[in-house]
């Protein structure tokens, strides 16, 4: 286990591992090389998931939601077969609500607004609205010409789904591109909605993944090869400022039973803290599988936790070469969250951690406490890596 002070560069004098009675030390394990971790779980999602669908069959305005009737078993295989051609179909815009939501209920929507690797018939590239709430019960998608691209543009679109699917307009919208800020925010501001900068948009990003093998390379338009216009930044990492500083910190794991029961309970024990939909992810992960995790001691938790709650907190990640840990927020922003003094054991430490969030396909957890040895958290964020989307 690593102890350190934030305000020091280097790493304090080792001592014996004091975490909370349901973290387990990663030090304690490292005797396991970090090839013996879970082989199953593949890092990359767009592996892992290329043949599993996000979201049930959309209601599109441009297709019929009444199927003929099969008078044979021959005759419903066809059907079934014609069904799921039309759902793949890269020319429906999709517009759907899913009937046991509760309307009202949706009170926060992910959004995309970007060109797609594909070119309408003037050969230029198509733009694309795809709008969705974190368990995907409302979708939306609208393909636009690159000559309307403005705010305006995009606030008569939202408006137009709380209109088509009879919803209101949402609290918040989360969105992970950092280009499209000003036109994003400024449509959402005339609509009284907050604009949220944000890349735990992990239902969005999945829902894209899946759409660029299911729609995007199958449009007559495709361009193969073509690169995002609008890439995520990576920026450079910032020092850490004062009101995020932590005292103490280390490496630690939970059982991943134990993170699913920190996520159902995250609501009623922490007044801090963000979860992740794993139902939604489908990570194929053991129950005693142990789940990599940052626990961060304060004498000054809550309000450090409270800070830290305004931050989109999206991951935390080691630099193994600069021997210290980054903490990624908002869409592109970057700490250098803490040091360590890099010797053969803090690196095996720093790549093993790396290596157990990598084989639970990069899910990982922090978790704020007043002090490493309590048994309690204050504030409790499920993280996650995704690869940057294809589009």
């Amino acid at each position: 286990m690593a102890t350190l002070s934030y305000s020091s560069p280097g790493i304090r004098n080792p001592v014996a591992p004091i975490i909370s009675r349901a973290f387990v030390s990663l030090s304690k394990t490292l005797s396991i090389p970090p090839s013996t971790f879970p082989s199953s779980i593949d890092g990359a999602y767009r592996h892992r998931h290329r043949h599993r669908p996000l979201h049930p069959r959309p209601n599109s305005i441009s297709e019929s939601s009444v199927s003929p009737p099969a008078s044979s078993k021959e005759e419903e295989e066809e059907s079934g077969l014609e069904e799921e051609e039309e759902e793949v179909d890269p020319c429906v815009e999709v517009r759907y609500l899913d009937p046991a939501m509760e309307a009202g209920s949706i009170r926060e929507w992910e959004l995309d607004f970007c060109s797609r690797p594909i070119l309408d018939e003037r050969g230029k590239k198509v733009w694309e609205l795809v709008v969705c709430d974190g368990t995907l019960s409302l979708q939306y998608t609208r393909f636009f010409p690159n000559n309307v691209i403005n705010s305006v543009t995009l606030r008569d679109a939202i408006a137009s789904i709380s209109a088509s699917l009879g919803v209101p307009l949402p609290q918040k919208i989360r969105f992970f591109r950092s280009q499209m800020q000003t036109i994003i925010t400024k449509a959402c501001n005339e609509l009284g909605i907050k604009a949220v900068p944000s890349k735990r948009c992990l239902s969005l990003l999945l829902w894209l993944e899946e759409r660029y093998e299911t729609v995007y390379t199958r449009h007559p338009g495709f361009q193969q090869g073509s690169k995002p216009l609008l890439a995520l930044d990576n920026p450079f990492p910032m020092e850490l400022p004062e009101n995020l500083f932590g005292e103490k910190w280390a490496f630690v794991q939970l059982p991943f039973s134990a993170v699913q029961e920190e996520v159902s309970s995250l609501e009623t024990r922490y007044a801090f803290g963000a979860s992740l939909d794993l139902d939604l992810l489908g990570l194929e992960i053991e129950d005693k599988t142990l789940v990599p995790g940052l626990a961060v001691a304060s004498s000054r938790a809550k309000p450090l936790a409270a800070w830290m709650n305004g931050l989109e907190v999206c991951s935390v990640e080691v630099d193994v070469g600069r021997g210290c840990l980054i903490l990624s927020v908002g869409v592109a922003t970057r700490y250098i969250y803490a040091t360590y003094k890099k010797n053969a054991a803090t690196t095996q430490e720093a790549e093993a951690w790396e290596a157990a969030k990598k084989a639970c396909g990069g899910l990982h957890f922090l978790a704020i406490q007043e002090s490493l040895d309590s048994e309690d958290c204050v504030g409790f964020w499920l993280l996650l890596d995704l690869p940057p989307p294809l589009v």
